[in-house]
Order: structure tokens, then C-alpha cells, then sequence
């Protein structure tokens, strides 16, 4: 059962290019809207491994057979290897296959066969089909990857499949018939779609695994097999004829002489990606024209297959293969291998194939409309053409394959392009404003340090100018904890007061209630409750008398209080000047209401007086 998917995206490797979108024939990988990465469909996919090749960052990889094939060799059974004849392109670097084949040996293997025999016995078995016509054209289904794309995208072909099982399972089952039912059996060949289409068969046609060339590489490396420690081998019997050119498109028409003539014909063979999906297609819908079969390979012929190494040279393998070809012709017995051809032409080599309907239902007009407009290509003549760079043949299949969620809008590039542009002059808009708000910035700190520096010095000159008043001045808070205070302050308090600013300068903290009497902090805590100010009050103080105004500096939260020694010589003058003005304010006001008020103005004259003198006597009696 198939646990694994035969490929998987790496996301921490993918750099969202794309490649693999644009090249995948049936658009199997979904683009996340989200994320924006791919991932490949596994139901969707035909195991093509075009996305493998084409990824340059390598963050696509294929499900690996080494660890299974390597436990089948440990396992003590009987093993076969069964190599594909495109080896003999894939192994440029090996001197003679003899070399080659013994290698193989070197890893385990008890049989090493070559499945050109398998080729011969399937050809004649083609031959047979076109032969004998009955109005039915067929595919050949030798390419896996083309079986899976009829069955999974055109399924209502799937009765002109031929119904041929592959050289690979023809092989595997010419194995079990002469070594026996027990033996296990591992494909080595170029195409990755084996590994899929080894799962589909059990009994006498049975893969129990599939190697790439680039696995087998993998296990040479690994076992430090090298060609130049070793002897000659040859491969077990039966051997092929002209099966061997099996991986030339064309060579498996060659191998049993089908007739491919232009004129006199009866099979078109193409190869490649792109033709097999235009092959495809026309066969599907002009057949009564063309009136002929179709061999198709998927990739240039197994020579290319995405399991070969990379950066292989078609036509150099191709002239490795049909030298190689040549090299065994001229030493082959064509009747011993007529005798295994006949010993095996009883095997059942017919299959039969499954529909596996892919194909996503087509949104309708007014969707795919609303897409277009989406990415700016609404009524835009050339939807049907479009740049292709998004892997879609046109915008308009870009619009429905965004509509069936296997697509983004990103993958545009005209419109992600347009965004990229409004996203770059946004930007620079934005810099440049950046740019002005930085100097703006800039200009508003060093005015800010300006300011700063100002009000620092301007707080230093009014700490001065605070420290050296004559009269006391003190702020407190909300909770009657004293803020600031000047010296005069402390030096009306007295010694408490003079002890504790040695401790904490300016009494800074200090609890007023701890240095003034009930009846003075308590005209504080009226200010702090009803901010309204206390004006020139006088209040007795020990032996002092002080004239006090308390008055709100924050509601509720700071409150000053200016302290005056009405007993010093400077406040005493100014007390006499101020209140002399107060007399002389009120009682010019009196003099213009005499009539009524007379009495009650010299009342307040006379008592206003009796202040003043009263206030220069009080020092006299004191001394």
C-alpha cells in the first residue's frame, strides 16, 4: 500500500519561483493562498517528475527505494535486478557493460537481466495489435506517465490504451518463470512513474522495488563499488535482440520491425512534454482524421528520464545506445533467442487499466470574469494568448485555475509586477515623508534641548531667586508632605526644621503636621480641600507673629504657603506701607459716602492705626 506520496515540496527550501507550477502539464501543485508555497496533488499528479527537474533549489524530492532495496538484499532471498537498456546511455562513464553488470552483482544481486527481452516480447505483441486492425486506434502504454495522464485527464480513452502490460512488468514475470516464484525483483531504470506503476501489479508481475539511475549511483557510492576492482560479468539470460533500442522513442517500433512509414504506416511516435498533451488532445478529438496510432513518451525518449543523472546530452546517449545495440548484434544468437521468445509467448502480457477522473469542474463565466478584473486583465483581447509566465497558457486559464483554488493572483506577473510598482512608489512616498518627519523630528529635539536647557536654567535662577527671599516659602502635596521649602522657611520652623534639612535638604518629604501647630497645617489642608486661597492672614507662631497666604497650585494635589516675620524690620516697613494704602484706599472710598458712613470709617481708621502702633510696641515689650 502506498504510504509515502512519490514527491514532496520542501517548504523551508522553496523560494516560491514557481517552476514547478509553470512546468507541471496537469497543474498538480496548488499554490496556498496564504503562505504562498506550493504543494504538489498527489491524486492529480501523473508522476511525470518535471517539477523534480525543473526546481533549481532542489526542494523537491522523490520517494526514495534504497532503504527498501537494500533490506530486499539483506533478506538472505533470491534477488533480481532487472536494468532498464537506457543504462547504456546513463553509464557513459563505464568503460564495457560487462564492468556494469558485474557491479550490480557487487551489490547483492543474485540475477542481473536486462529488460530489452521483456521489449522484444512486447513489441511483438504491439506488432500483433496494429496488425490486426478492427477500427480501433490505440496509445501505446509503455510510459507510465502517459497511462496516468489518459486515465486521470481523458479517461473516456482509456479503451484506446493498449492493453500491454509494460517491458518492466513483461520482464519481471520472464524472471519468475525461469528462477522462480520466490524471486524478488527490482527495476533499475530512468523513469521515477515506475515506482507508481510497480505498485499495480501482484503475482508473477510483481516490483518489489523501484531504483532510479541516481539511487543506483547512491548505492555505488555508498558500497565504494568501483568499476576498475572488478572482473567481467555478463547479463543471465534471456538476453534481447533489438530491444535494446527501447529508449530511442521510435527504437521500440524498431525492435520487432512495426512499420512506421510515412506513407505505408499505421503508428505516429512523438515524444516530450508538450507533444504528448497535444497528442492527447488531437487524438481525442480529430482520430477520424488522423486515422493512426500513437507510441508516446513523455519524456525525449527514456534517455532523458527525470531518474537519470542531470545535465545528460540526448544525442551523445542516443549514440551510446544504438552503439551499444550494435556491439551485442554482432555476436547475437538470433536462435537461441527465438527459442526464449517462443518459450515465453504463453505468458499473459495483457492488463487493464483504471479511470481516475481528475479533471476540476469549470467555474462559469461570471467567476472567472471577476478573477480576470481581479488581476487587471478584464476585456483585455489577449486573455486567450497571454505571457504564459505563469505557467497557464493564458490569463483566461490563469483566472480558472485561480477560481479552482490551485492558483494565486501572485502568480501574475504583469499584475503582481503593477503591485510591485504602486508598492515601490508607495515606499518612496514613504521614505520621503520618513525622510521630512525625521528632520522635523531632528528640528523639534534641539528646540526641545533648547527649551529644556532654558527651563533648567530658568529653575536654577528661581531656585535662587526662591533660597533668598526673605520671607518662607514652602510647597506641599495632597498628603501634607512638604514638596520644596526655601531657607527662610526652615528658619521660621526653627532648630527641628534647621536638624532635619542637614538630614534631607529643603525638607524635602518631611511631614508638615510634624513641624507646625494644628491650626496652621490645618489652613494647608482647607486650601488643598476647597482651593480657594488664604490671603494675608496673621497667625501666631511661638513667639512670633507671621502673615500667611496659602493659596492652590494644583487642584487638589499641591497647595504654597508664603510665611512673613511680621517682626522684621523689611516686612515690618512693608506691612506699614501696605496697610497705611489700605487705610488710605478705604477711607477715600469714605469720604465719598461721609454722610452715612463717617462713624464707621474713623472706626476702622482708628482701629487700623491701633495695629500699626500695636505692631512696633510688641518688639519693644519682647526685648
Amino acid at each position: 500500500m502506498l504510504t509515502d506520496p512519490l514527491f514532496q515540496v520542501s517548504h523551508e527550501t522553496c523560494i516560491k519561483c514557481y517552476s514547478c507550477v509553470r512546468i507541471c502539464p496537469v497543474k498538480a501543485i496548488r499554490v496556498d493562498v496564504i503562505s504562498e508555497l506550493p504543494s504538489i496533488v498527489t491524486e492529480r499528479c501523473i508522476g511525470c517528475g518535471s517539477c523534480f527537474r525543473a526546481c533549481a533549489p532542489h526542494a523537491i524530492s522523490f520517494r526514495s527505494s534504497i532503504d527498501e532495496t537494500k533490506s530486499l538484499l539483506s533478506s538472505g532471498g533470491k534477488i533480481a535486478a532487472i536494468c532498464d537498456p537506457t543504462i547504456s546511455g546513463e553509464f557513459h562513464d563505464i568503460t564495457d557493460y560487462r564492468k556494469f553488470v558485474e557491479m550490480i552483482r557487487q551489490l547483492g544481486f543474485t540475477y542481473v537481466g536486462e529488460a530489452s527481452f521483456g521489449v522484444d516480447l512486447v513489441a511483438l505483441k504491439y506488432k500483433e495489435l496494429f496488425e490486426n486492425f478492427k477500427g480501433r486506434y490505440h496509445f501505446t502504454a509503455n510510459c507510465p506517465s502517459v497511462v496516468a495522464y489518459i486515465e486521470k485527464y481523458y479517461p473516456e480513452l482509456i479503451t484506446n490504451l493498449a492493453p500491454i502490460v509494460s517491458p518492466m512488468v513483461a520482464t519481471a514475470m520472464v524472471i519468475r518463470q525461469k528462477y522462480g516464484r520466490d524471486v524478488k525483483v527490482v527495476f533499475i531504470g530512468p523513469c521515477i512513474s515506475t515506482k507508481d506503476e510497480a505498485l499495480k501489479f501482484e503475482g508473477d508481475a510483481k516490483i518489489d522495488s523501484v531504483l532510479t539511475f541516481v539511487e543506483l549511483r547512491q548505492l555505488f557510492h555508498e558500497f565504494n563499488i568501483r568499476e576498475s576492482q572488478l572482473e567481467f560479468s555478463e547479463f543471465d539470460a534471456p538476453l534481447g535482440h533489438k530491444g535494446s533500442l527501447y529508449p530511442i522513442s521510435n527504437g521500440f517500433l524498431q525492435a520487432v520491425d512495426i512499420n512506421e512509414n510515412l506513407l505505408t504506416g499505421s503508428v505516429i511516435t512523438t515524444e516530450g512534454r508538450n507533444n504528448m498533451v497535444h497528442a492527447v488532445k488531437e487524438f481525442d478529438s480529430r482520430i477520424e482524421h488522423i486515422r493512426r496510432n500513437f507510441n508516446i513518451f513523455y519524456d525525449e525518449g527514456c534517455l532523458m528520464g527525470p531518474g537519470t543523472s542531470a545535465g545528460g546530452e540526448k544525442f551523445l546517449r542516443m549514440t551510446l545506445v544504438t552503439d551499444y545495440a550494435n556491439k551485442r548484434l554482432t555476436t547475437f544468437d538470433k536462435e537461441t533467442w527465438n527459442n526464449e521468445i517462443e518459450a515465453f509467448s504463453h505468458l499473459d502480457l495483457s492488463r487493464q487499466f483504471t479511470p481516475d477522473d481528475q479533471r476540476l469542474p469549470v467555474p462559469d463565466n461570471e467567476k472567472i470574469e471577476e478573477v480576470l478584473k481581479m488581476i487587471n486583465r478584464e476585456g483585455h483581447v489577449d486573455n486567450e494568448i497571454g505571457c504564459e509566465s505563469c505557467g497557464y497558457t493564458n490569463c483566461r486559464d490563469l483566472a480558472i485555475a485561480i477560481s479552482q483554488g490551485l492558483a494565486t493572483t501572485e502568480m501574475c506577473h504583469v499584475f503582481s509586477g503593477h503591485n510591485r510598482q504602486e508598492y515601490i512608489q508607495t515606499l518612496r512616498t514613504a521614505n520621503e515623508n520618513l525622510a521630512s518627519t525625521k528632520a522635523a523630528l531632528k528640528e523639534s529635539e534641539e528646540q526641545a534641548k533648547h527649551e529644556h536647557e532654558a527651563q533648567k536654567e530658568s529653575a536654577e535662577i528661581i531656585s535662587t531667586m526662591l533660597q533668598n527671599l526673605l520671607s518662607g516659602v514652602v510647597i506641599v502635596d495632597e498628603h501634607l508632605k512638604i514638596y520644596q521649602s526655601n531657607k527662610a522657611f526652615i528658619r521660621i520652623v526653627g532648630d527641628e526644621a534647621a536638624m532635619i534639612d542637614e538630614v534631607i535638604p529643603g525638607l524635602v518629604g518631611a511631614d508638615l503636621k510634624s513641624l507646625l501647630p494644628v491650626h496652621f497645617y490645618k489652613m494647608f489642608s482647607y486650601v488643598l480641600t476647597s482651593d480657594e486661597s488664604i490671603e494675608n492672614k496673621d497667625v501666631q507662631f511661638g513667639d512670633v507673629k507671621l502673615g500667611v497666604s496659602i493659596f492652590p497650585i494644583r487642584k487638589h494635589k499641591y497647595v504654597g504657603g508664603i510665611l512673613r516675620d511680621m517682626y522684621v524690620p523689611e516686612v515690618r516697613k512693608e506691612q506699614i506701607i501696605t496697610r497705611l494704602t489700605e487705610v488710605i484706599d478705604e477711607n477715600f472710598d469714605m469720604v465719598q459716602k461721609i454722610a452715612y458712613l463717617l462713624g464707621e470709617g474713623a472706626s476702622k481708621t482708628e482701629q487700623m492705626l491701633n495695629s500699626v502702633i500695636n505692631s512696633y510696641k510688641e518688639p519693644a515689650k519682647n526685648k
